[in-house]
């Protein structure tokens, strides 16, 4: 297969696999909306109420998503030249405000719980939506981590984060119904504060891979490894400096100077440099791979701007 061949296969399976996780966050937020506003009704438990929020956040975060993984798969244009991946990035954040909100919003309502408990009732039918919830919310983990493992979205690993805390949300939700029933109504706005506080402490999470994003920061460093080994695996290369990359959404940016013999002519330089590319787009499909040749006598010699030495190779 050809390089362009990799990664516009690459892009196709992207754009696929993302849409299939958007689509599942959205029906099965929706589906628990239903589920647990009949089960708070019957109940009028803070902590149900409190994970209902959760899933009314879960489906505008993943309306959310849906709009900014529909914008990132967007080709570049004139525009945006280097595509439109960080509107992923953006989504994140929106995520954690959204996440934050509700945390504080429940800390008031079980802070005024906590003052003046209220009996539960219908403990069965909340517990028993519950159950449901855990079932339907692994289903959703398994299609993201697939999609996470495929693409590496930044999206899909925010959404994925707040669905992984539901899991812990909804199971002690079950545990506080259950403790309620047993004699003190208290325990279900404890069990809500603790949920609130679970949350801020997921959002933090989310706010830090975004803004990483955002910011461009570098690869991680068994992945700079990685490209390193590739590169000098080549039998013609000399070397390498000045690596740098990013990832903006699905997409990753990788730039670097390839140190050669100076007595290749171009036509041999530039095949080289083509087979360097093919293998790191073998490795990381889908990149945007920009190889700089540079004679391996110069190298060391030549000027070298302020801002790359500051980032090293």
């Amino acid at each position: 297969m050809t390089e362009t061949g990799i990664r516009q296969t690459s892009l196709e399976e992207t754009a696929r696999l993302l849409r299939l996780a958007t689509y599942a966050s959205i029906s099965v937020a929706v589906t628990l909306i239903v589920a647990k506003l009949i089960a708070w009704g019957l109940s009028d438990s803070v902590s149900l109420l409190a994970t209902l929020i959760d899933s009314v956040l879960d489906a505008l975060a993943s309306l959310i998503n849906l709009i900014a993984v529909r914008h990132a798969l967007t080709p570049a244009d004139k525009e945006h030249r280097f595509g439109h991946g960080k509107a992923e990035a953006l989504a994140g954040l929106s995520q954690a405000m959204f996440i934050a909100g509700s945390a504080g919003f429940l800390l008031l309502e079980a802070s005024r719980r906590l003052i003046s408990p209220i009996a539960i009732e219908s403990s069965g039918i909340g517990m028993a939506v519950m159950l449901f919830s855990i079932a339907a919310t692994l289903m959703l983990l398994g299609i993201q981590g697939h999609v996470i493992r495929k693409t590496n979205s930044t999206a899909i690993k925010a959404d994925s984060l707040h669905y992984r805390t539901d899991l812990l949300v909804n199971a002690s939700v079950i545990l506080a119904l259950w403790l309620s029933v047993q004699g003190w109504a208290g325990f279900d706005a404890l069990f809500a504060v603790a949920i609130a506080l679970y949350i801020l402490y997921s959002a933090r999470e989310i706010i830090i891979v975004s803004y990483d994003h955002l910011m461009d920061r570098e690869l991680p460093d068994e992945q700079r490894d990685k490209i390193k080994q590739l590169v000098r695996e080549h039998p013609s290369a000399r070397g390498l400096h000045d690596l740098r990359s990013r990832h903006s959404g699905t997409m990753t940016f990788i730039q670097l100077h390839l140190e050669l013999d100076d007595d290749l002519s171009l036509l041999e330089a530039h095949r080289i440099s083509d087979e360097v590319e093919f293998s790191l787009l073998e490795a990381f499909p889908g990149s945007e791979i920009i190889i700089h040749i540079d004679p391996q006598s110069v190298v060391g010699h030549e000027p070298v701007p302020d801002f790359l030495k500051a980032a090293g190779d």
